[in-house]
Formats: structure tokens, C-alpha cells, sequence
């Protein structure tokens, strides 16, 4: 059992970097990618304890994007996946990444702002403080909650983090384009992010995405149905695209998805996903 999307403390995670890889050997899993969001401190964390314990540790990061349609130009969110099976990226790409981190840190002080007009008493440092490194969303939500403003981390985005929130405050993201280049530039794989959660029809779009240089598509997903996890394995070998796959565990913050198996069961990534990507990583390709 394999699990290519996972996330740690060190984006919006519950769990540590190492914490993660003994959940990962108690979940039975021989290979496991850890893909937070804009930063790869949580792979680089684990890549020791990964090592002691004989656990395949791939290195991926989730960036945070915004992809404009050819046909309607309106520019909606996309998550995109970057997966470096064969090794980690170098310092050009980090440094990128630590620029994609400042423009969080502004939203977010944007974000503590817009609380407070709301009359919710919430300061960026009090979401901090429940951040190892990277700020996000959902550390907002944790004080919400804490504070008795709502009942649920998932009560705190519908009403006032999540983009239809009262305090929503949109993110300056990279357009897909870019980070699609910017990870095969690096010598990574880039893969379209749980699909079937996008506001906007894959199908549409996937030969324009193709054309741009995305090399995969992430199939098996926690946020996906049997039958979308069909399609979109239909979807890839039609675009000749890879197929990528994991849970999108966060611990805490998804707490009804599972390591390894997602929601109910609903993933279960074949071996040969993993490695058809180090296939194509390969530096013969």
C-alpha cells in the first residue's frame, strides 16, 4: 500500500514530519509522499526517521494556483502536485517556493484583519502559535474553534474562511502555467490535484493543461467517488497523462480521512503508480 499525498505540521497538518512516518509504518504503508502546501521542510524533516525505518519517502510539494480558462478567462483555483522521485529539487525552486510563502504570510495578515472588522477577536499570532512553520487557513479556524465562535474546524470555512466565508481573503497564488514550469524545470513531475473538487470541468480543459507541460493527473483521491476515480483514469490514458494518487491526510483537520486509505476506504494506490513516475523521472527520459 503506497500513499502519495500527505501533509504534515509543516503546512496544515496535524501531524509531525516524523510523527507521519510512524503512522505510516503502523498503517502499513511501504512508500509514502509528503506533499504540504508550498514547502518541502516536511519532507526534508522525515527523510531521516523515513530512512530508520525502511520507508520509501518521496519528495512532493502541493502549490496553490490559479488557472484562467481559455474559454471563459475567468481564473479559477487548481492545486497543483510536484512529485521528485528521483531526487529532491535544487535551491532555484526552493527559493521560489520561499517567495509563494511570503505572499501566504501577507494574505494572512490580511485574513487576521478581516476577522477582527467581523468583530471576532483573532490575531494572526494566535493561528501562528498553532503552526510549526506554515500559516494557513485552518490554523485560523483551530482558534475559531477554540474560542467558541463555531463548533467545527469545518463550520469556520463554510462560514467565514472558505471562499463563499464572510472574512474570506483570497491568496496571490502562481497561475498553473508557472508552477507547472517551475516544477519540470526542476526536474519534477507536475500533476493536476484532486480533480473532482475543482470548480471547473477537467475534462474541458485537460488538452490545454497537456499542452502546457502537466504530466499527470491525480486519480486516486480521498476527495474522490469510484466512479470519478474511473474517469479520471480514463482521462489520463486518453491525454496520455500519469496517474497520481493519495488520501490528502491532514490528521486533525480531516479527521474522517484515513492514512494510506482515505475516506471509507475509497483509495487504494497501486504500486505501479510510484512507479511509473520514477520511470518517468528517470534522467533518460
Amino acid at each position: 500500500m503506497i500513499d502519495l499525498h500527505v501533509h504534515t505540521t509543516e503546512s496544515d497538518g496535524s501531524l509531525t514530519p516524523e510523527q507521519i512516518v510512524v503512522a505510516a509504518q503502523e498503517a502499513g504503508l511501504e512508500a509514502l509522499a509528503i506533499a504540504d502546501h508550498d514547502t518541502l521542510a516536511g519532507y526534508d524533516r522525515a527523510r531521516t526517521a523515513a530512512q530508520r525505518a525502511g520507508l520509501d519517502l518521496v519528495c512532493a510539494v502541493e502549490i496553490s494556483t490559479r488557472f484562467a480558462t481559455s474559454a471563459s478567462g475567468r481564473r479559477r483555483s487548481a492545486h497543483l502536485l510536484g512529485y521528485f522521485p528521483a531526487e529532491p529539487p535544487g535551491a532555484e525552486f526552493r527559493t521560489w517556493l520561499r517567495e509563494l510563502q511570503a505572499r501566504r504570510q501577507q494574505r494572512n495578515e490580511r485574513l487576521a484583519q478581516r476577522l477582527q472588522e467581523l468583530g471576532l477577536e483573532v490575531t494572526l499570532a494566535e493561528a501562528a502559535a498553532l503552526a510549526r512553520r506554515l500559516t494557513g487557513r485552518v490554523h485560523f479556524a483551530r482558534v475559531l474553534l477554540q474560542k467558541g465562535y463555531v463548533n467545527s474546524v469545518a463550520e469556520a470555512f463554510r462560514t467565514y474562511l472558505g471562499e463563499t466565508g464572510k472574512a474570506y481573503t483570497p491568496l496571490e497564488k502562481a497561475s498553473l502555467e508557472e508552477a507547472i514550469e517551475r516544477v519540470r524545470e526542476a526536474g519534477g513531475i507536475p500533476s493536476l490535484a484532486h480533480p473532482g473538487r475543482m470548480s471547473w470541468d477537467v475534462c474541458e480543459v485537460l488538452g490545454e493543461l497537456r499542452a502546457a507541460g502537466l504530466m499527470g493527473i491525480e486519480a486516486y483521491s480521498g476527495e474522490h467517488t469510484p466512479a470519478q476515480t474511473a474517469m479520471y483514469l480514463e482521462l489520463a490514458r486518453a491525454h496520455d497523462l500519469l496517474v497520481t494518487g493519495g488520501s490528502d491526510f491532514h490528521g486533525d483537520g480531516k479527521p474522517a480521512v484515513r492514512l494510506g486509505t482515505g475516506l471509507n476506504g475509497n483509495v487504494c494506490v497501486p504500486r505501479w503508480v510510484l512507479d511509473e513516475l520514477r520511470a518517468a523521472a528517470s534522467p533518460c527520459r
